[in-house]
């Protein structure tokens, strides 16, 4: 076969597309370029891969009320974010804040990181749950993404800055603080309603005043727990400096329901309150009952006395 400088090699040329550059390089260099060569070089060209898309990252947030406080002084830290409530860094990429009501929300942390950091926190818990309640909620993270919560979705946000942690934080501290009140509350209608439904069948208390003073003191402890936890209306501090984010937490509250769950709630303690001063006024009013009774029966015993002393003296 003839080289590439040939008349039979310039056609051969001539009649193959259009070759990358190392063959070319390779026949001014006076190379023997064969058509099995040639097919090698074609064969070998560069290509450039295409990157694969990335979907959001996906990221889990927890709420657990532990009890009914929790002591916060004393555990600032280096890396601490707020401290109404106390927010820091925790794990790898987590992010931790705990609620003076006794919620503690974390974000981002594994099964374990978890575990280390409620182990900790646990210790400066006043008056323990046995019963611990739970909030948990998908952040879905993407900077394509806006600050929304389609129905029954994920949360959506554009970043993991601490500001909007602190507003998703907030708002499940609230939520799951919420569970517990109305749990309670409801507790203290059911012993409620079967005396009201008695007493409009009957027309008289049907317990004993024990009972009854027992009734008021628990209707009085749920009314200080309730209404001393959580003040829900208040909005958390972190949006004075950033009011951007005024957007996310309402459509949060929205989500959670926190303003309709606060009012349904302070109905209740309203009604609870009512009926705390209904069973306080029934048993002032048979202690007055009784009291008028007696003073009747000894003035009645001072009369016949009298009239004794009287028919005995005539004879």
């Amino acid at each position: 076969m003839r080289s590439c400088n040939g008349n039979f090699g310039d056609a051969a040329l001539l009649a193959q597309p259009s070759l990358p550059f190392c063959c070319n390089q390779s026949n001014r260099l006076g190379l023997s370029n064969t058509r099995p060569a040639l097919y090698s070089c074609a064969m070998t060209s560069p290509q450039t891969d295409l990157p694969a898309p990335q979907g959001p990252r996906r990221v889990t947030a927890r709420a657990l009320l532990l009890g009914d406080r929790i002591d916060t002084a004393g555990l600032e830290r280096s890396d601490t974010i707020s401290a109404t409530p106390l927010a820091f860094h925790a794990g790898t990429n987590g992010f931790v804040a705990l609620y003076r009501f006794g919620v503690a929300v974390m974000i981002g942390l594994s099964p374990l990181e978890e575990d280390d950091v409620l182990g900790q926190v646990k210790l400066r818990v006043w008056g323990p749950h046995e019963h611990i309640d739970d909030e948990t909620a998908i952040l879905e993270i993407s900077p394509e993404f806006d600050d929304k919560i389609p129905p029954g979705g994920a949360i959506t946000m554009k970043d993991l800055s601490e500001q909007r942690l602190l507003v998703v934080a907030d708002a499940l501290a609230k939520s799951v603080s919420l569970g517990r009140d109305e749990r309670e509350v409801n507790a203290v209608f059911d012993i409620i309603e079967p005396f009201a439904a008695q007493l409009a069948r009957n027309g008289r208390p049907p317990w004993k005043r024990r009972s009854m003073l027992k009734l008021i003191g628990q209707t009085l402890l749920v009314q200080h727990r309730v209404s001393g936890r959580v003040a829900v209306e208040e909005k958390p501090d972190v949006l004075w400096d950033r009011p951007d984010l005024e957007r996310l937490y309402t459509r949060l509250e929205d989500e959670y329901e926190l303003k309709e769950r606060g009012e349904t709630l302070k109905h209740k303690l309203d009604t609870i309150v009512e009926t705390t001063r209904t069973l306080t006024d029934m048993i002032d009013a048979n202690t007055a009952t009784r009291l008028e009774a007696t003073i009747v029966i000894l003035i009645v015993a001072e009369i016949l006395l009298t009239i004794g002393q009287i028919i005995f003296w005539r004879h």
